[in-house]
């Protein structure tokens, strides 16, 4: 290795090691997401300094139990492991070991050992281990294993320089375990010896993976029939071996375990958590504390979040009376303050209250909870159809339903993964909370009772609800037109309880405010620009007209200025292309309580729901010359015959329209890439609209 070479280090272990934690402490702010080519799982990776001259790309690899995989994501890791993956080569392999579940561990790691690759081991929950009571010789473990072994406690950034230095080391010296784990040769020898003389490159515990899974390695088709031939002449059986090895290490892992660890006995002592757990999981009291953390998550948006929005859009309103005040009266300068102004503050706005959402979900992540929800919920889930593992994605569905359905993978039965697939979006995502907050604060008073209680955060909390409840109906109803007849199991490794890590919910805060800026961002200033210029020009000379029209009128009767500009703005909206299109379609929508401009915006939210305030804030300011804000302006809204626009039942019928609706193309879109049919994504489309309108009509009609 020279000084100018960029490691690249995969990051690997199994799920709740740790593993995320240190990646977070190794890289901080110095992360991207991506896909892996050729599939949707994330691929997170992130940079560090391992001296002042060697720098270190970490690939985050999706968590695993073994090199024996299931899911797509394990796949992922597996191929990068097993060297088959042409876009991402590792240098080194930093497995992440919980101390306090060692044996547990050691499985991956002695199979990472014998594919004969440089490996450290960073060996985390020394803490928690340490409470249990078990104590590791780790001289013993690394002398058992032949590769290091570095004690690390990266939410206290512990142990991170020595491992620096051992990664450093290890890439010089590319160091590698000198011996087997276990004897991998001798499970299957004559099929491995066969396959070593078509492929000499291949070690013994390589070459038996490449007998089991060679049809998805990067090999030619003479050689994989090659393959073939070798396991039909030496009656290979995957099967027979895979099960031989892991009774071999486990075997073997015992040894190590009985030299080198002390463990207590199970029933000496009773841990924090399974005492905390004897409550948070009853039956009557686990349920009422789930209710009161879902009542203090959505009090907690309007509540923290109330005083930087203020600021934002008080500031929003300064800048754009300041353009309207010095700029000239030129197409320009209207585009810049009613276009890309009112666009940029239909996205900052909502900033906090993105940041406030995931940083409580991190935090509920972060200290195990977030795995008691998918437990307590599991038998509810069942009676609807579903499986204990539907709950995260329907959780994570609170956060973006893309995501969420592609973590639906995890779900074995396939008739239960599609069923979660099709109700994940009725979860109100965050593209759905901008428009809530906006029309929330139209219609529903800013009062608290007891002095804490938000009426406006009880109504934010039901529309939530109401989400969820419909997914669970619709799925209850769906399971009988998708017959559920494979058997399912429910198996959930419940973590510790653990404070927090404060350094990881910043950077989950500021990394998911960056996407929705940037990705979120980008859409809403495109459909704002675009709706400037459908609001801005009209076919024929009707604009144009309108305008001399006005002038006239404001020649003669010029203490009227006012009055006629926003008159003339009104008019020429409606004669505009927008206006033309929102006309078409109002007589659909008025039912529901909506006029045109919200019907534009109805349409313009297919491309992301949070388009519906940059809409609404393009359409009010092309309209309206004043410096007032969108709120302001909305509230003030009227039909042509002067009654308000957002009444409290127009405005409840619209938030519920958001909450049911299917007003997302990219979750279309990533529908049919799981479903690998266009059949699924147009019957979730259907469903949901007519789910939508006629729930919203129910509602503008109850309230009326």
């Amino acid at each position: 290795m020279t000084a100018s070479q960029t490691l690249n280090i995969a990051l690997v272990g199994n799920p709740n090691s740790g593993k995320s934690t240190l990646f977070n402490s190794l890289t901080g702010l110095n992360q991207k997401v991506g896909n892996f080519p050729g599939v949707t799982v994330d691929k997170k990776t992130g940079k560090v300094e391992l001296d002042h001259v060697t720098t270190a790309n970490i690939i985050d690899l999706p968590g695993t139990y073994s090199l024996y995989p299931r899911r797509s994501d394990e796949w992922v890791a597996y191929k990068v492991l097993m060297q088959a993956d042409e876009d991402v080569k590792a240098d080194i392999i930093l497995l992440v070991a919980d101390a306090s579940n060692l044996k547990r561990n050691l499985l991956f790691c002695s199979q990472i050992i014998d594919l004969k690759v440089p490996v450290v081991v960073a060996l985390s929950m020394n803490d928690l281990a340490a409470k249990k009571g078990i104590k590791i010789d780790i001289a013993g473990l690394e002398a058992e294993l032949g590769i290091p072994v570095i004690e690390v406690n990266p939410r206290k950034s512990k142990g991170l320089l020595q491992l620096k230095k051992i990664l450093l080391l290890t890439a010089k010296q590319k160091q590698k375990s000198n011996r087997d784990f276990i004897d991998n040769k001798k499970i299957s020898e004559p099929s491995v010896q066969a396959l070593q003389k078509l492929l000499p490159t291949l070690n013994d515990y390589t070459a038996v993976h490449y007998l089991i899974n060679h049809e998805n390695f990067p090999l030619s088709s003479s050689t994989h029939q090659a393959i073939e031939k070798i396991k039909v002449e030496t009656k290979f059986n995957p099967t027979k071996t895979q099960a031989e090895e892991v009774l071999q290490r486990y075997q073997r892992i015992r040894n190590i375990m009985q030299q080198n660890v002390v463990v207590p006995d199970p029933l000496e002592r009773k841990l924090f958590t399974d005492k905390l757990d004897d409550i948070l999981l009853h039956k009557v009291w686990g349920y009422s504390f789930l209710i009161l953390v879902l009542f203090i998550l959505f009090q907690s948006i309007f509540w923290l979040a109330q005083f930087p929005m203020g600021w934002i859009e008080s500031g929003f309103a300064v800048i754009g009376s300041f353009l309207q005040t010095n700029l000239p009266e030129v197409w320009w300068s209207d585009l810049l303050i009613n276009g890309v102004v009112a666009g940029l503050s239909g996205i900052v706005i909502f900033v906090p209250q993105i940041m406030i959402l995931f940083g409580l979900i991190s935090i509920l992540e972060d200290t195990g909870y977030m795995a008691r929800i998918s437990f307590l919920s599991d038998r509810l889930m069942r009676k609807v159809g579903l499986n204990g593992k539907s709950v995260m994605p329907m959780i994570s569905g609170l956060a973006c339903a893309v995501p969420a359905i592609m973590s639906a993978r995890n779900i074995e039965n396939r008739k239960e993964r599609l069923l979660t697939i099709l109700v994940t979006p009725l979860m109100s995502c965050s593209a759905r909370l901008p428009v809530y907050t906006i029309l929330i604060s139209l219609v529903i008073p800013s009062d608290y009772y007891f002095g804490f209680l938000s009426l406006q955060g009880l109504v934010m909390m039901c529309l939530y609800l109401l989400g969820t409840v419909m997914a669970l109906l619709v799925s209850y109803v769906l399971k009988w037109f998708i017959n559920v007849k494979e058997k399912s199991f429910f198996i959930l490794e419940l973590p510790v309880y653990r404070s927090p890590r404060w350094m990881n919910v910043g950077i989950t805060m500021i990394e998911k405010a960056k996407i929705f800026v940037t990705d979120a961002g980008k859409v809403i200033m495109v459909i704002s620009l675009l709706l400037w210029f459908l609001s801005s020009y009209g076919p024929g000379n009707n604009l144009k007209n309108i305008e001399t029209k006005y002038a006239a009128l404001t020649t003669a009767n010029p203490t009227a200025k006012d009055s006629l500009s926003k008159a003339a703005s009104t008019e020429k909206l409606k004669h505009s292309y927008a206006g033309i299109l929102g006309k078409q379609i109002e007589p659909i929508i008025e039912p529901l309580g909506y006029d045109w401009k919200i019907g534009i915006a109805l349409i313009t939210s297919f491309a992301a729901r949070e388009v519906f305030v940059g809409t609404m804030a393009t359409l009010y300011s092309v309209e309206e010359d004043d410096d007032m804000s969108l709120r302001q302006k909305m509230k003030a809204a009227k039909h042509s015959n002067g009654e308000k626009v957002y009444t409290l039942p127009a405005s409840l019928s619209l938030m519920v329209f958001y909450v049911l609706a299917m007003q997302c193309m990219s979750t279309l879109a990533v529908v049919k890439r799981e479903t690998k049919t266009w059949k699924w994504p147009i019957f979730q489309f259907v469903y949901m609209t007519v789910l939508a309108y006629v729930m919203s009509w129910a509602v503008f009609v109850l309230f009326s």
